[in-house]
């Protein structure tokens, strides 16, 4: 009776050993950024020219996070930042340019469909390390897709929930990276500095006039 348990244990650990890589496979990978919109880029209609999407990224891991765009058509679309790494609890919010095509057809504005994706991939890195696109290519087998993002028209005339939060993430975009663009202001390290040559011929007149008494004690002596 023992043995045949024994046999069926082993037959059981058996299947369980099959099945666990399959299931692991299987199962999606845990997520390294908090996406906003989650699931697609919204962007303005207005044919002919080039239009703005924004997506907030938040690195809600407790690792460094290399996060990088990749577009099915990179001929009419770029992204600013196209990646770059987030330290645990940072975010950002990137800008998505698209020339968008006349419609065809006749279509009405609203309904004209785009094959264009957009997908945004993550790799897990060490501190300190710089980013460079090349690490997705170097570290393949641990490279997460976190997000395949379709696009969404938006009437620009209509107004909607959906366009008022664009246009609120296109202008906290454009004011970072103006501020990005502005030479740092240096006004605390002069005065720091300045402070600090005060002390120092102050120390230097101590040393000098505590000099001056003990010769003057010691020509008092003689």
């Amino acid at each position: 009776m023992a043995a045949a348990d024994h046999r069926k244990r082993q037959q059981s650990d058996g299947k369980l050993s099959w099945l666990c890589p399959f299931t692991k496979s299987i199962l999606p990978a845990k997520r390294r950024l908090r996406l906003d919109p989650s699931n697609n880029l919204y962007f303005p209609y207005e044919p002919g020219k080039q239009a703005k999407s924004a997506i907030k990224i938040k690195n809600t891991s407790k690792s460094f996070v290399a996060f990088k765009f990749q577009t099915t058509a990179p001929k009419s679309c770029y992204m600013r930042p196209p990646g770059g790494i987030l330290v645990p609890g940072e975010s950002l919010i990137a800008t998505v340019f698209k020339f968008i095509e006349q419609p065809e057809n006749n279509e009405k504005p609203i309904d004209q469909k785009t094959k264009v994706k957009f997908k945004i991939i993550s790799l897990k890195v060490k501190e300190g390390t710089d980013y460079v696109p090349e690490l997705f290519d170097e570290q393949k087998d641990k490279v997460s897709i976190e997000r395949t993002l379709k696009v969404v028209f938006l009437d620009p005339e209509r107004p909607s929930p959906a366009l008022d939060k664009l246009k609120r993430q296109l202008a906290q975009a454009e004011a970072a990276t103006e501020a990005e663009k502005k030479p740092p202001v240096d006004t605390g390290p002069k005065v720091v500095g300045e402070g600090l040559i005060v002390d120092e011929w102050k120390e230097r007149r101590e040393r000098y006039l505590a000099r001056q008494q003990v010769d003057a004690v010691d020509s008092v002596k003689q």
